[in-house]
């Protein structure tokens, strides 16, 4: 997914906890779903962020001081300016974009 995109917010919003609970029933639940969520857009974005700043990376080994040149700093710049993967992750739970199953309340048949 590109999170470039997101239409979450970029500072923190109060929410209503009620339409949290809606998808769940469980506030817990919920709020687990959205972190697990957070840590798997986190790292997508670490990720992606890494590969770019590896493109600049000078391999040599030196004790020099090392420059960064100024398109790193747009990079990382634009990287910090980007909305959390908190509020990435509850944006997309309250769109409905989250799949989650809870294996506890799955019930087995049998034929």
């Amino acid at each position: 997914m590109d999170y470039k995109k997101s239409n979450a917010p970029t500072n923190t919003v109060t929410r209503d906890v009620m339409k949290l609970c809606d998808p769940t029933g469980n506030i817990y639940e919920s709020v687990a779903i959205i972190g697990k969520r957070a840590n798997q857009i986190s790292l997508d974005i670490k990720d992606e962020l890494s590969k770019k700043l590896n493109e600049f990376a000078n391999h040599t080994d030196n004790l020099e001081e090392q420059f960064e040149n100024r398109e790193q700093i747009e990079i990382s710049r634009f990287y910090e300016r980007m909305p959390k993967p908190t509020l990435i992750a509850t944006q997309e739970f309250i769109e409905g974009k989250v799949r989650f199953r809870n294996p506890n309340r799955e019930t087995e048949t049998m034929d």
